[in-house]
């Protein structure tokens, strides 16, 4: 487990991981559902060797407060990362996305490019014709989600992604989602999920300053939630995107091959951290 210390963002607490808390410059990493941060464990160590690495667990997931008066939207979650990242001093940030992390992550870029020095785009994105995947589409139906998650074990997870994955996810994860899943982060979930229909079905709202963006897309070939085909779209809105597409890797390529991800990842950051690009 990633070592942590307590924030408290407008009234929820989060633990974040902060490798360096003396520099505004950092490489921050977002994980997504059903995290939590502890998903890069293996993956920051490659970059605090030359950069400030933070990574947090947000509301509804891992060691954070799961309340049930919190904002489960992308702007919600936008909101409250924004907010993390002044109360760390971090003025410029290399977002590293995953999964949900990629909009909440992209809808604070948004909102704040002059704070935005990089962005590497891990199985997410702008998913413009995205459609959900089953277990999406169970979560945003009422009661059904509920019976879902409610009765959601770790033997009937693991089943579930390994029948679906490329290569069978290790133990650990799953622990580490059980750990924290109590009734307040599948709660969140849903909320998250319900609130999240309009994903791929309005045209995307890309900032202009996305065409000078340095971009790194790493996608796992197969993804099973979100299809690779969705690898090579991402030019068409970051322009200077670098586009890795991983063969035989799944939703969760830093699991599934550390080494596949770190490299790329590596000198894509290495080119950017302390530069004004």
């Amino acid at each position: 487990m990633l070592p942590t210390t307590d924030h408290v963002i407008s009234g929820v607490r989060c633990g974040v991981h902060d490798s360096d808390p003396g520099r505004y410059e950092a490489v921050v990493f977002v994980h997504g559902n059903p995290g939590p941060m502890d998903d890069w464990e293996e993956l920051i160590p490659a970059v605090t060797p030359f950069a400030r690495a933070v990574a947090m667990d947000m509301p509804g997931y891992g060691r954070a407060e799961h309340p049930r008066r919190f904002d489960y939207t992308i702007d919600g979650y936008a909101r409250y990362l924004g907010a993390l990242l002044d109360q760390l001093g971090v003025d410029r940030a290399h977002l590293v996305l995953h999964d949900f992390g990629g909009p909440w992550g992209l809808r604070w870029a948004a909102a704040n490019p002059s704070r935005v020095a990089s962005v590497t785009l891990i199985n997410c994105g702008v998913l413009e014709g995205y459609k959900w995947h089953g277990f999406a589409r169970v979560w945003q139906t009422p009661i059904l989600g509920e019976l879902s998650q409610l009765t959601t074990t770790k033997w009937g997870m693991k089943r579930a992604l390994n029948a679906m994955s490329p290569k069978p996810m290790p133990d650990a994860f799953f622990d580490r989602v059980m750990r924290y899943a109590d009734w307040g982060h599948k709660r969140a979930v849903l909320k998250l999920y319900r609130a999240s229909k309009h994903v791929g079905t309005r045209a995307p709202e890309v900032p202009a300053f996305a065409k000078d963006l340095p971009v790194c897309v790493l996608w796992g070939a197969g993804d099973p939630f979100i299809g690779v085909e969705f690898a090579e779209k991402q030019k068409r809105y970051f322009p200077r995107a670098e586009v890795h597409v991983l063969a035989g890797l799944g939703h969760w390529p830093f699991i599934d091959d550390l080494e596949a991800v770190r490299t790329p990842l590596v000198g894509f950051l290495t080119k950017h951290v302390g530069r004004s690009d």
